[in-house]
């Protein structure tokens, strides 16, 4: 039995292109701010167990966004992380315990309604972006990234307003979405999901994951602050378009 065939239950082939994959989407991810976890899912979710997709992609972003946010480290934004926190660990909480699904289609189009407003719309004001809000952009978007894998626009959303240099968006995105993430250890943990089947492919994807951020991260360091918000700015909105196209499609099935 070759090495790719122990890595998990799928084709050898499959595991060597979703450790490429990984590479790529993390450092697209590092080099724009946003965009390449749900890039890794769209293409995981087309040849993935449903039951497998969220726990694995979970633990994969995992490992990309913890070595983007500790290649960054002195750029975090302590303040923000400090109550982004608590509120994801209420998050976690809530999706443990809640078994029902949101309507299907209608998550999608609120979220990229939100997104687009976001990047397109008035600035927020400094209340929006005070520590209550921040506590419960936590615990919203962590309940939404258990359940249905898509809060990464939105923490990037809120990212966007609250930091303005590129480096520091970066390294407090990253740092949000890896304690999210984190939290789904615990979350399907409970549920009963066997991580153990999948750790070969997760570990190779996670290596391959830190090998993107550092490439990536070299990139953005090219950036200007003006060229990388444009970047941010028009991934975000191409991700809120595919959610409302998601979206549509799942009320129209």
């Amino acid at each position: 039995m070759s090495f790719l065939e122990l890595l998990s239950p799928l084709p050898p082939g499959l595991n060597l292109s979703l450790t490429l994959l990984s590479l790529l989407t993390s450092g697209i991810s590092a080099s724009v701010g946003i965009g390449g976890g749900t890039l890794l899912i769209m293409v995981m979710a087309q040849i993935m167990p449903a039951a497998a997709l969220i726990p694995v992609h979970g633990m994969v972003q995992l490992g990309s966004n913890a070595g983007r946010a500790a290649l960054t480290w002195p750029h975090i934004d302590r303040r923000v992380i400090a109550v982004f926190l608590p509120g994801v660990i209420v998050g976690a909480l809530m999706a443990a315990w809640l078994l029902v699904r949101l309507p299907s289609g209608v998550l999608e189009l609120c979220i990229a309604g939100f997104v687009l407003l976001s990047c397109w719309g008035p600035s927020l004001p400094k209340r929006s972006l005070g520590n209550k809000a921040t506590f419960a952009a936590g615990a919203v978007t962590t309940l939404l990234s258990s359940l249905v894998g898509a809060s990464g626009p939105l923490v990037g959303a809120f990212i966007k307003h609250s930091q303005t240099a590129r480096l520091s968006r970066v390294a407090t995105f990253a740092a949000c979405m890896s304690l999210q993430h984190l939290s789904k250890a615990f979350v399907f943990g409970v549920a009963g999901f066997v991580f153990r089947e999948w750790l070969g492919l997760m570990l190779a994807m996670i290596v391959a994951g830190l090998l993107g951020t550092w490439l990536g991260l070299k990139l953005l360091r090219g950036l200007s602050d003006q060229r990388f918000d444009t970047l941010f700015k028009w991934m975000l909105t191409l991700l809120a378009l595919r959610l409302i196209w998601m979206g549509v499609s799942r009320l129209s099935a």
